[in-house]
C-alpha cells in the first residue's frame, strides 16, 4: 500500500514552508547534503539539541499540532538563551506515522514556522522518517560574544538568586489541558505558557553582555531540579525564600509553592548576581531597557552544599529535587 505521502513530498513541503530569510546566517541553506553556516568575528558558537516525544512531552489528543511545532523549537532555543546567546539556525529531525503526514503535519509546520520567525532561528536542514509515534529532535546553533557565555559553574557564596517570570504556570497549564479546562483568563494564561513558551533571549543576552549574571540556567525541569544543577556545577548550596517564589495567581499557598518548586516547562531564567550595591543598581537599570516578565529575588547562594527552603523567620527544610526526570518511576 502506498504511503499517504512520500518522504520526498514531505521534504518538499518543509522547504516550501521555510523559504530562506533575506538576512540569513547561512551561506547554503536547505536543498543540499548539508548546510553552510557563516561565522561572525568576535563570536563563538553555542550548540544544543533537544528531544520532543509523543507520550513523554506531548499528547497527540490534547496538544494542538501547531503548539507541538512551536514548542519543540522554543524549548531548544531556551538553552541558547540560558548561556546568554542568540539562536541562528536549527536542524529538524522528525519521525511520524503515515496517517499524520496530512493535516497534522501542516499544523505542525505552521507552528514551527511561526516560532522560527519569532525567534529569528532559520531552518538549515534535518531528516524525516516513519515511526508509529511522533519523535522530534531539534538541534540549535547559536552564538554568543567571545568570552561572554554564562555558565552554570560561576555561582559563589553570597551571590543573590533571581528568577524571571512566573514559576509553575506551565505545569498548571498542563493540568488544565488534561482536564479540558481553559475558559477563565488565568486558565488561558497558564495554557499559553504550557503550549507556547517564550524563551528569554533578550534577558539572557543582556545579563551576558553587561557581565551581570555569574551563573545561569533555564528552568525546564523545575526550580528544585535546575537549581541543584547550578549548585553542583559551582560547588555551592542555596537558600530559597518560599514567600518570595512567584507562583501563579489565584493558587493556594501550598499548591503554589509546590508548582513553583517542582513544576517544569516554564523556560524562565534562573541566575545569580554578585551582591554589591553597584551590581544590583546596574541590574535594575538594565532590566528597564528590555520588555519582558518581571525578575524576582528569591534567595541566595551559600557555602554549605545543600539546598534549603526558608519558611517565615525560622522554619527551614531541605529542598529535594522533585522536578521532571524521565528516568524516575
Amino acid at each position: 500500500m502506498r504511503p499517504r505521502h512520500t518522504e520526498n513530498e514531505l521534504v518538499t513541503r518543509i522547504k516550501k514552508s521555510f523559504p530562506s530569510a533575506k538576512n540569513t546566517s547561512l551561506r547554503l541553506a536547505l536543498g543540499d547534503d548539508a548546510a553552510l553556516l557563516k561565522s561572525r568575528p568576535g563570536h563563538e558558537e553555542v550548540l544544543t539539541c533537544d528531544w520532543f516525544l509523543e507520550g513523554s512531552h506531548f499528547l497527540r489528543d490534547k496538544h494542538p499540532a501547531d503548539a507541538v511545532g512551536w514548542k519543540c523549537l522554543a524549548r531548544a532555543v531556551s538553552d541558547i538563551a540560558a548561556m546568554g546567546g542568540a539562536p541562528r539556525c536549527f536542524l529538524l529531525s522528525i519521525a511520524l506515522p503515515a496517517e499524520l503526514t496530512g493535516r497534522w503535519f501542516e499544523g505542525f509546520l505552521g507552528g514551527l514556522r511561526r516560532a522560527s520567525r519569532k525567534l529569528q532561528c532559520e531552518l538549515a536542514g534535518g531528516d524525516t522518517t516513519r515511526h508509529e509515534r511522533v519523535l522530534i529532535n531539534i538541534t540549535v546553533i547559536g552564538e554568543v560574544k567571545r568570552g561572554r557565555a554564562v555558565l552554570r559553574s560561576g555561582a559563589r557564596p553570597d551571590d543573590l538568586l533571581f528568577v524571571s517570570g512566573t514559576l509553575g504556570e506551565a505545569d498548571l497549564g498542563l493540568q488544565l489541558l488534561r482536564k479540558g479546562e481553559g475558559k477563565a483568563s488565568k486558565s488561558r494564561e497558564a495554557l499559553r505558557k504550557h503550549l507556547y513558551p517564550q524563551p528569554r533571549i533578550e534577558l539572557g543576552q543582556l545579563l551576558s553582555e553587561r557581565g551581570l549574571a555569574t551563573s545561569m540556567i533555564d528552568i525546564s525541569d523545575g526550580l528544585s531540579t535546575d537549581l541543584a544543577r547550578i549548585c553542583e556545577a559551582s560547588g555551592v548550596g542555596a537558600v530559597v525564600a518560599e514567600d518570595a517564589l512567584p507562583w501563579p495567581r489565584g493558587v493556594a499557598e501550598e499548591e503554589g509553592a509546590r508548582l513553583a518548586l517542582h513544576g517544569g516547562d516554564d523556560y524562565e531564567l534562573l541566575f545569580t548576581v554578585r551582591p554589591s550595591r553597584i551590581q544590583i543598581r546596574r541590574l535594575k537599570m538594565a532590566l528597564k531597557m528590555i520588555p519582558g516578565p518581571p525578575v524576582t529575588l528569591i534567595g541566595g547562594i551559600s557555602k554549605e552544599k545543600i539546598l534549603l527552603l526558608s519558611k517565615g523567620k525560622s522554619a527551614v527544610q531541605e529542598i529535594l529535587a522533585g522536578g521532571w526526570d524521565p528516568f524516575r518511576e
